[in-house]
């Protein structure tokens, strides 16, 4: 019999009542789902979930309950914790690079989408059975926080003679790309559907499906991202760059699927002199992606009384637990003038790569996950 966690008002209540002197993920069950509605029913072809952004159980189990049946995964590992949850579940295995013994392992789970972006990637799958091989396309296209280009996809002249190598190797072809990691732009979509129309013109293949990648704005600062617009764009320009040989759409969220989905709390550990801050989890544990996409500015300061601090704001420098010194917030971070040990700062939109790329070191980094209603 499986047991569900209890279920909490809110995040507040919890750090009032509790004082949590570990770091806490408060996590949503209808905030994700009411996401993954939102997805399902706004986009214009098959959403699926990149696992990679956060692969709590919880998270998956939701995803299921939502009614997703499509997981992106990553690695071996990410294939097996889907099984586990949802031994049904259809697997793309969009990580363009594998080792031979990654492809047979893949193989074993039933992938039925592999990527490519190079011809030894693609020669790699000579042995698999022949469902869909989706090559990765990449552009020199801006409006990302950072560009996925510079590690994966290959070239509009390489990706022309992919697509057509892997017909006649008797896959399925289709193009994928990524516009890049919190993309607010529609535009950035719109260049590469209309370049993958034009290399599949090129190839003389006709797509099976055209899969857009992830990128969609989640909301760490400034205003929410207007989805809908996003996912109109695309439905118009797939149709005018490609006509008749429309390939229907496949998009894999994953920051977007799930950030919303949680809220991070730490506790204020001491506060220097100089107003340096140092907090029970850092750059080591689950704020390690600041470091390369910068600081949020949705951070709520909760005093022992459960009240919300406000006020003057002074920039603060924010250090972590650890015994290296590396382990600071990349720029300082606005702070109530008020702030003093034993507060708790509670991130907002935390659910993606917070868990997921935690490490341990000096035995810091653990999260205890607590299940709320309200965020």
């Amino acid at each position: 019999m499986q047991h569900q966690p209890p279920l909490w008002p809110s995040s507040l209540g919890y750090v009032e009542r509790f004082r949590p002197d570990n770091p806490v993920l408060f996590f949503s069950p209808r905030v994700l789902q009411a996401t993954a509605t939102r997805f399902q029913r706004g986009f214009p072809g098959l959403v699926t979930y990149a696992v990679k952004a956060n692969d709590l159980p919880v998270v998956l189990d939701n995803l299921v309950g939502a009614g997703m049946s499509a997981f992106d995964v990553a690695s071996p590992h990410e294939m097996a914790a889907m099984r586990r949850v949802q031994p049904s579940a259809v697997l793309h295995y969009h990580n363009p690079v594998r080792s031979r013994d990654e492809v047979a392992i893949a193989a074993g789970y039933g992938i039925q989408s592999w990527s490519v972006d190079c011809p030894r990637e693609l020669g790699k799958l000579t042995d698999v059975q022949r469902t869909e091989v989706s090559v990765r396309l990449r552009l020199p296209v801006s409006g990302a926080a950072y560009d996925f280009g510079a590690k994966f996809g290959a070239d509009p002249d390489q990706a022309v003679d992919l697509l057509r190598e892997a017909a006649a190797m008797g896959f399925t072809p289709s193009i994928t790309f990524h516009p890049g990691t919190q993309c607010a732009d529609p535009q950035a979509w719109a260049v590469y559907i209309v370049e993958a129309a034009e290399v599949a013109r090129r190839a003389g293949v006709q797509l099976a499906r055209l899969n857009v990648g992830g990128g969609f704005a989640s909301h760490r600062n400034g205003e929410a991202p207007d989805l809908e617009a996003i996912f109109d764009r695309i439905d118009q320009e797939t149709t005018r760059a490609f006509g008749a040989a429309r390939p229907e759409l496949v998009c894999e969220p994953g920051r977007a699927m799930v950030a919303e989905a949680f809220t991070l709390a730490l506790r204020v550990k001491t506060v220097r002199r100089d107003g340096a801050v140092f907090l029970n989890d850092g750059v080591y544990g689950a704020l390690t992606e600041l470091r390369d996409i910068g600081l949020t500015d949705r951070v709520r300061v909760i005093g022992a009384d459960g009240s919300e601090k406000g006020g003057a704001m002074t920039p603060r420098v924010v250090f972590g637990p650890t015994c290296d010194s590396i382990d600071r917030l990349p720029d300082p971070v606005p702070l109530p003038n008020g702030i003093e040990e034993g507060d708790h700062l509670l991130f907002a939109g935390a659910g993606a790569y917070s868990a997921a790329i935690s490490t341990r070191f000096n035995g810091y980094g653990t999260q205890e996950v607590v299940t709320v209603d309200q965020l």
